[in-house]
């Protein structure tokens, strides 16, 4: 059977749009021959929908929108996320489902069973999860479908307390010949050779190829990488689509007689309770069957990896969130920073450098290395720059402000004039030109609440807000692997927010190394401070560094939307109330 892989770029909400791509894709792939496309989840409606889902025009738009795509669909079927309306009057209003379209009409509906309910992800507030997977009949084949979450129920993942329900059991004892997952998997580092392992596991316990279709592209905070694979019966990935790339391509999935016969098999097994299995233990035996062969086929180019992947990432979700808000231009305050610069980089690289403008803000105690060091930023990348002076603004501000500062020592309220000036400039120009103000704080910033809220925090879109520092300085020398792009001096010199002469930012935080560790096991692992501690980091500065974390928790919520590239990113997915007593 050729199948056509679908790796499409879906808007959320965009359903007129998303549906002309789904259908001008499957026209395609048709053309090149393949017998079944196959979209990626929730492609009718983007990923994810969130609650538009309870606009009352919403989900009908989507029905009549997949009721359309299906019209248009011929003798080649397509297997197609959309949302449909749960038809009960008992559970939530809707499913994450999967319509199987074919000579005009739908023939048949898949339903997700697994509902994510953690990180990003809050699927249970608007779905119905199926009680087991769907097979469909097509050609004498027997399809069974799965959505997602559905493969997740693995001993890699540690999903047991969420989930008793095992789809991919349910499915193996119903002795699919083809097994397809459509996907919306949002990409995170580290992710991708996670959810490879789970392809091939679920392909190995089905005995039968599976066709894994993701989706690609950014949506707000979430970059969905693509990465496509078809893994045959044995567990070998034998194709790969592109990563952080829209790609359309058919594979042609041999056709052996074993996969057919198994299809009569399917009725001797007790279906009844598929919903309960938890684990392979609780399966019928299903009936003794030739091993196939092991694919003759060469394996697949190996995926991105490191600084590599975070970069295509970065700039993918860049270009998305600007593109798909309407944006064709940027805006970057460079301070000759490393920060910066690594923003004006992937704007440069997601945008186009002529839709990029750079500026610079010097005050009176900016340093001259900063200012060359912003400006030949600048010249490397071919972008527009200007460059603003702040000291007289300053200088005004402080002079209204000092009658009631009378008497008081200078201190962060006088500092963070500079950057909120700075602030109000550079939003004044995106105003002024329809430009996207990109922030610049890193993640290691953004937690310990060193970056000035109403300041550098302006913007719509914190590119880096997800990348460590020790990650920022590692993607900057992976940029100039082959020549200087970010000056070497840039990425040298001791990193400053240049707010009082002398300052560098190990005045007030520990070297990043320690900084950046300390972050990935308050933040990311929920460490407490006291296994901190036993880990052998100072008690001081743990529990200096716990406490900023905290306090800082109100400028967070206040901050421009982050693109996520770690399990555990500031954010939607990062719940941790303003108002807390809790030290742990």
């Amino acid at each position: 059977m050729r199948i056509g892989l679908a790796q499409i770029n879906t808007t959320v909400g965009d359903l007129a749009g998303n549906r002309a791509k789904i259908l001008d894709t499957y026209r395609t792939l048709a053309a090149q021959g393949a017998e079944l496309v196959v979209f990626p989840e929730l492609a009718v409606t983007g990923y994810p929908p969130r609650d538009l889902l309870f606009k009352r025009g919403f989900v009908p738009g989507n029905e009549d929108s997949i009721n359309e795509i299906a019209a248009n669909i011929g003798a080649v079927p397509a297997l197609v996320g959309f949302v449909e309306t749960n038809p009960s009057a008992e559970g939530r209003r809707f499913f994450n489902a999967a319509a199987f379209c074919h000579n005009g009409a739908i023939t048949g509906i898949a339903r997700k069973s697994l509902l994510p309910t953690y990180d990003v992800f809050d699927e249970d507030r608007y779905f119905e999860a199926a009680g087991a997977p769907r097979v469909i009949h097509h050609g004498g084949l027997r399809i069974g479908v799965t959505i997602c979450e559905d493969l997740w129920k693995n001993p890699l993942i540690d999903t047991s307390r969420l989930y008793r329900a095992n789809p991919v059991a349910a499915l193996a004892a119903q002795n699919p010949g083809l097994a397809i997952n459509i996907s919306a998997s949002p990409w995170h580092h580290g992710k991708g050779h996670v959810r490879e392992q789970l392809v091939t596991d679920a392909a190995r316990t089905l005995r039968c190829p599976l066709v894994y279709v993701n989706a690609i592209g950014g949506n707000d905070e979430l970059i969905f990488d693509g990465q496509s694979l078809v893994v045959d019966e044995n567990g070998n990935v034998v194709s790969r689509l592109a990563a952080f790339a829209e790609e359309l391509r058919v594979i042609d999935i041999a056709h052996r007689a074993e996969w057919v016969d198994r299809a009569d098999l399917a009725d001797r097994a007790d279906l009844s309770d598929l919903a309960d299995l938890a684990d392979l233990s609780d399966l019928p035996t299903p009936p003794t069957l030739p091993a196939p062969p092991a694919s003759p086929t060469p394996p697949a180019p190996a995926p991105l990896s490191g600084e590599a992947s975070i970069y295509a990432a970065l700039t993918l979700g860049l270009r998305d969130y600007a593109q798909k808000s309407g944006f064709k231009r940027a805006l970057v305050a460079l301070s000759g920073g490393i920060d910066s610069a690594l923003v004006a980089v992937l704007a440069a690289e997601a945008l186009g450098r002529e839709n990029v403008t750079g500026v610079s803000l010097p005050s009176a105690i900016s340093s001259q290395h900063s200012r060359d060091d912003a400006r030949a930023l600048a010249q490397n990348l071919g972008i527009r720059f200007e460059t603003i002076p702040i000291a007289g603004a300053v200088a005004a501000c402080e002079t209204a402000l000092g009658p009631i500062f009378a008497g008081r020592p200078r201190d962060v309220a006088e500092e963070n004039i500079q950057a909120r000036i700075r602030g109000v400039l550079m939003m004044a120009l995106s105003n002024k030109s329809g430009s996207l103000l990109l922030t610049t704080g890193n993640k290691s910033e953004t937690a310990a609440g060193y970056c000035t809220l109403y300041g550098d925090m302006c913007g719509g879109l914190a590119v880096i807000s997800d990348v460590l520092k020790t990650q920022v300085y590692a993607l900057s020398r992976w940029i100039n692997r082959d020549r200087e792009i970010i000056p070497q001096n840039t990425i040298v010199k001791p990193p400053s927010a240049e707010l009082r002469p002398g300052q560098t930012d190990q005045d007030s935080l520990p070297p990043y190394d320690i900084l950046d560790a300390l972050i990935q096991g308050y933040v990311e692992e929920g460490e407490s401070r006291r296994e901190l501690i036993a880990r052998g980091f100072d008690a001081a500065v743990v529990n200096d560094i716990a406490r900023k974390i905290d306090l800082s928790e109100y400028k967070r919520k206040q901050a421009a939307p982050g693109l996520k590239i770690t399990p555990l990113a500031f954010g939607a997915g990062r719940r941790i109330p303003i108002v807390q007593k809790y030290v742990g």
